[in-house]
């Protein structure tokens, strides 16, 4: 009896011991998977919280010269819109549907514009490339919305030149100053509601490969580029609702310019012509140039090697427009003109 005593305690601790060491050992197992987790996680933290913007040339001199052509551009398309933008506001005879439309397409412009031009100035000057997380989301926001509601603004505005030129007695009727607000604010609320869509799509990927963006301001294809996720299905279906969208403006200002021209055509006088041409023109090459190099920057394979082309097909649907809308839309308009000179006077 007394034997049994002694091996009971003795077994009884063994097991304790090697419960207890069982323990530890499961806990140290779970804390260091734990500790690892959480180190691999704060690294991605660090990784997505700055990123990378490309310049046009790694050499000083040619990034100052960068800077310099950036800022004379955007100088002047600064001025151009808010010229624009003040003459409407301010001359009553103006305040027609087509005037309306410049008038938001010329503040959307200088929105446009601002979002990206001053950083790549800033970065450029001052020899620091680099964004951050907010900064980036914020960028991608404010471009897919302006670009988004200046694509569906032109397509309205073509609807407006089709009543202007091809149903003249009833264009005040139809176009009238419900009807234009509608129309403006339904580019807006679009052009916003992409904007949610494709930044929140975007940034629900993980980045953890690079964190250089090959251009010189943060766009879906150059962040799904350096993007580690394999699917991105919210993403695709957002670029796939953005693409058929802008297919259908295209198919709408189609429709609308076929019978323009051929209204256009059947006017006796020369006179007459040339400035139902002149207003029709300049509004169909600036969106071509704004719908095609958009559709290739968005469309295009992602290449395995830094172009600088990339960041030059890029320019002319974020710089050329709102650069060239003032000059070739308004500037050239004898009503512009009349109003400039009253300013003035």
């Amino acid at each position: 009896m007394r034997s049994l005593h002694k091996v009971k305690p003795e077994s009884k601790g063994h097991n304790t011991q090697h419960t207890e060491w069982s323990h530890n050992l499961i806990v140290a197992f779970f804390f260091s998977a734990d500790s690892q987790e959480n180190s691999e996680s704060m690294n991605n933290l660090t990784m997505v919280t700055e990123f990378l913007l490309m310049s046009f040339s790694k050499t000083w001199e040619l990034q100052i010269l960068q800077a310099i052509l950036f800022l004379l551009i955007y100088l002047v398309a600064l001025m151009g819109n808010l010229l624009i933008f003040t003459l409407i506001s301010l001359d009553g005879h103006l305040h027609t549907p087509m005037y309306f439309f410049l008038k938001n397409l010329s503040f959307l412009d200088l929105c446009l514009i601002s979002t990206t031009v001053p950083k790549s100035i800033a970065n450029s000057m001052s020899h620091s490339h680099s964004i951050s997380l907010l900064e980036c989301i914020l960028q991608l926001f404010l471009v897919i919305f302006f670009a988004s509601s200046e694509l569906f603004l032109l397509t309205v505005m073509s609807y407006d030149r089709y009543v202007a030129i091809c149903r003249p007695l009833n264009y005040e009727v139809v176009m009238n100053k419900g009807t234009c607000v509608k129309m403006a604010a339904f580019s807006w609320l679009t052009g916003g509601l992409f904007g949610v869509l494709y930044t929140i799509s975007t940034f629900s990927l993980s980045f953890c490969n690079s964190n250089e963006i090959h251009q010189f301001f943060c766009d879906v294809p150059s962040l799904l580029r350096i993007s580690c996720s394999d699917t991105h299905i919210a993403l695709d279906v957002t670029i796939a609702m953005g693409f058929s969208l802008g297919i259908l403006c295209c198919i709408s200002i189609t429709i609308s310019y076929g019978p323009i021209f051929s209204t256009v055509l059947k006017i006796p006088t020369t006179e007459g012509r040339s400035k139902a041409f002149s207003t029709c023109l300049p509004h169909l090459f600036v969106l071509l140039i704004f719908i095609t190099t958009a559709a290739l920057s968005y469309l295009s394979p992602p290449l395995d090697t830094n172009s600088v082309l990339d960041l030059l097909l890029s320019m002319f649907y974020m710089v050329v427009p709102p650069t060239l809308n003032p000059i070739i839309y308004s500037l050239r308009n004898k009503d512009v003109k009349t109003s400039l000179k009253k300013l003035i006077a």
